[in-house]
């Protein structure tokens, strides 16, 4: 069947009307007339037919004194449904991981990106048939079967909510006029890592919200998220005054927690050079560059000649009570967080029964532990272990030879106090340790997660030109400068002692 739209159409047109107008000029078509105000569907036999339409009718045939205008209902470009375009791709997901869902309803000969300017991603694909093709083209104006479709809307938090109200108002307009809905609910879609905060503690946050506007709201469940969806919907019931004042507090909640992590983010992230966290999932992306290769990728990596970048592992320390969540149901958490990352994560068992921490072993390299240690810290956030405008802190333990525990400290203890300034973490290497069997000792971090970092990685770097300097066989003793920290533009001279933390 081919689809036509016919424009210009008087209030008083019916489709008894068109029809007749049909049936004068010979024009065969099938199927009613859909009729919208001002304007309407049909559908003819073939293209043939739909093309001798709009050469018939088009700006010359009057219909109650107006001129109509009758055209494809759909753009040439789109008509040909073997090649679709596909909008609103997470710009994170990965090319192999479209493929698969593309390859879903059949042979895809050809997808290729197109360039935009909007935030997400889009495609054009081409399957080998139509029919494969008609499988997923579900975003038509035309298209009775699409359930749903998403309406971005930028402007102001008065400008969307203001938006918000006009789409209601028509839906709940056009579901009145079809009857084909007795409610008509609203559904935002919020980044997962502000959900938590939007409910708040035992629910508080959204059963006030509840109460103040009369709305019964919902939250799509957490099973239902994937690593490159990590959108939950939220669905508001009651009345359209109801549901715009419920929409208004909803977003001050999410634009608080997103205000929020920005913050946190911004008194670090300008000390690590080149940190993109939205190509790393920690934040929603505000990007469409394609996010770098995972940790555990092979080939087309960064470090070029240089070979894969050694293996880290790292002890993570976090509320024994938050266990469950870093597992998630079945192990489900755990295991995609351990995908995402390209690292290995292991919860090792209590110490004690009464336990009020428990350690989680990362290993992985550089990329990977940054990204696992995000996330963890993010989801402690989501499951509100720590208040809304509370940062994270939690303690990282680092294993090092016993040897170069004297080229962290320094001498008088200058390279740990300087590492400390300049990354705003507590750095403390126990005095006194007892080496273990492999000769090693412990250097504990405390700080949240860009001070952590920070810190593990000028850390990483001490212990890096600690063994190039036992292979190249030149003493290294304790020396006066911490031999990492001018790499990142930072002389030592010029640290400030204004915000040292507290030692232990």
């Amino acid at each position: 069947m081919h689809k036509l739209y016919i424009g210009n159409l008087g209030e008083s047109v019916t489709a008894e009307d068109l029809g007749k107008t049909f049936d004068e000029h010979k024009i065969p078509y099938t199927g009613q007339f859909l009729m919208k105000t001002g304007y309407a569907f049909v559908d003819c036999p073939d293209d043939h037919w739909a093309m001798k339409a709009i050469e018939t009718f088009s700006g010359k045939v009057e219909l109650h004194g107006k001129r109509i205008e009758v055209e494809h209902s759909v753009p040439k470009k789109q008509r040909y449904i073997e090649k679709l375009q596909i909008r609103n791709i997470p710009p994170h997901l990965q090319w192999e991981v479209l493929d698969g869902l593309l390859g879903q309803c059949g042979t895809v000969e050809n997808c290729e990106q197109v360039n935009t300017d909007s935030e997400t991603a889009v495609v054009n694909v081409t399957y080998a048939t139509r029919e494969q093709a008609r499988q997923i083209d579900v975003h038509r104006k035309e298209n009775a079967g699409a359930a749903e479709k998403p309406i971005s809307i930028h402007s102001t938090p008065e400008g969307c909510s203001a938006a918000c109200r006009m789409i209601l108002d028509i839906m709940h307009q056009e579901a009145k006029d079809t009857k084909t809905a007795d409610e008509v609910p609203l559904k935002i879609m919020a980044h997962n890592n502000f959900v938590g905060r939007l409910i708040g503690k035992e629910g508080r946050n959204l059963k006030k919200i509840e109460q103040d506007t009369d709305t019964k709201i919902t939250i799509s469940p957490l099973q239902d998220l994937t690593l490159y969806n990590p959108e939950r919907t939220i669905t508001v019931k009651g009345s359209i005054e109801a549901c715009c004042q419920a929409e208004v507090e909803i977003m001050k909640k999410v634009r608080e927690a997103y205000e929020n992590d920005i913050a946190a983010m911004n008194q670090q992230t300008h000390l690590i050079p080149g940190l993109n966290l939205g190509a790393l999932g920690l934040f929603p992306s505000s990007s469409n560059m394609p996010p770098p290769p995972p940790g555990n990728a092979v080939g087309g990596t960064p470090y070029g000649c240089f070979g894969a970048p050694e293996q880290e592992t790292v002890h993570v320390y976090i509320p024994a009570q938050a266990v469950g969540a870093i597992i998630g149901k079945k192990g489900q958490h755990i295991k995609q967080l351990s995908r995402f990352a390209g690292a290995s994560i292991k919860i090792a068992p209590a110490e004690s029964p009464d336990s009020k921490m428990r350690m989680v072993i990362v290993t992985g390299p550089p990329e990977a532990q940054f990204k696992a240690q995000g996330r963890i810290y993010g989801k402690l956030k989501e499951e509100n272990f720590f208040g809304p405008k509370e940062e994270v802190k939690l303690e990282t333990h680092i294993k090092m030879a016993a040897a170069a525990a004297g080229r962290v400290i320094g001498k008088g203890g200058k390279t740990v106090n300087e590492l400390q300034n300049l990354t705003a973490a507590e750095v403390v290497v126990p005095r006194e340790q007892t080496p273990d069997e492999n000769d090693q000792v412990i250097v504990k971090i405390n700080g949240h997660f860009y001070a952590s970092q920070l810190a593990q990685r000028k850390i990483r770097d001490i212990l890096t030109q600690v063994k190039q300097t036992q292979k190249s066989g030149v003493g290294m003793g304790p020396g006066p400068h911490s031999p990492g920290f001018t790499e990142m533009g930072r002389p030592t001279q010029g640290l400030t002692q204004d915000h040292q933390p507290r030692r232990k």
